[in-house]
């Protein structure tokens, strides 16, 4: 394939994501949500493609041309006002300006950005380590888990069981049977998560590697493609979170993230107890953990719950 035929298919595949982001965001808006009336004769889910169009002051068959994912070129004034009919958040824009590859989005990130481990990796690791009991792991932008504290292990030792290019987020969370999920909330979790994916994956579309792990994943778990093909974008956020442990105990944690110099791409992870008792049982996991190692705390989790 030649560099223009290249060129000529990735530009093609970011008109049909740009197509289907506008669709759905379209179809997810119903007109009391910006003051029209809604009739019981509408057979079209959300706005109609005019009322977009009117509301972003273009021209429908322009708008119809971009929603179709024509080759056309929007200025950024013009995104902003559709942006602006739409209702989309900060992170939902900045997803659209990348789609339509506009001056001024955020230039797509080089696939050798995405390092599976970075240079500083004994540094990063010294770190972690000085967060116990804190469970504290890096997690690229593909939730590869890239490093991890003793503490993070005690909270899912089955992450460690694992061999290290398949410790990876969302791979364990759509793909494990459900015994060994680790989420009390387990869809709003993962709905999260994917939304972030959705953000990241539109600064990397090109890279073969990261349509690879979409198209893969997919194919193994039809729920992440039903999820991926909303097309919902989620900014980061600190967050709440409950885990269920190997024992059967429930444990709530607020997760807080940080970007590092050594690994820009990836996010630390680190995970602060909410309240007394959350802090007392990640102590004892930790204990348990250090005492029996991941294999061990699995073993001696599955004992306990089937003795209760």
């Amino acid at each position: 394939m030649s560099a223009i035929t290249r060129s000529a298919s990735a530009a093609a595949a970011r008109r049909g994501e740009l197509a289907a982001f506008l669709r759905l965001r379209r179809e997810r808006i119903t007109p009391q949500d910006v003051g029209l009336p809604g009739g019981p004769r509408r057979r079209t889910p959300g706005l109609r493609r005019e009322e977009v169009a009117e509301r972003a002051g273009v021209g429908v068959a322009w708008y119809t041309w971009l929603e179709q994912g024509r080759a056309i070129n929007p200025s950024i004034q013009v995104l902003d006002a559709i942006a602006g009919a739409l209702l989309l958040g900060p992170a939902e824009r900045a997803h659209l300006h990348r789609l339509a590859d506009v001056p001024g989005a955020a230039a797509p990130e080089s696939p050798a950005e995405e390092i599976p481990v970075p240079p500083g990796a004994r540094a990063v690791q010294t770190i972690l380590d000085s967060l116990n009991p804190l469970p504290a792991g890096l997690v690229g932008a593909r939730y590869d888990v890239l490093a991890f504290n003793d503490a993070y292990a005690a909270l899912d030792p089955r992450i460690e069981l694992l061999p290290p290019p398949e410790r990876n987020v969302l791979w364990r969370l759509f793909t494990a049977d459900e015994e060994s999920q680790p989420l009390v909330d387990w869809e709003r979790e993962v709905s999260f998560m994917v939304g972030r994916l959705r953000g990241a994956f539109g600064r990397r579309m090109h890279d073969p590697r990261w349509r690879a792990y979409i198209r893969e994943l997919s194919a193994a778990s039809p729920l992440f493609a039903e999820m991926w093909a909303r097309h919902d974008v989620l900014p980061p956020a600190s967050h709440r979170k409950a885990f269920r442990t190997v024992d059967g105990r429930e444990v709530t944690i607020i997760a807080t993230g940080f970007t590092t110099i050594e690994a820009p791409t990836a996010t630390l992870w680190v995970y602060t107890p909410d309240g007394p008792d959350a802090q007392r049982v990640l102590g004892e996991l930790l204990a348990r953990y250090r005492e029996l190692g991941a294999a061990g705390l699995v073993a001696a989790g599955t004992a306990d719950r089937e003795a209760d």
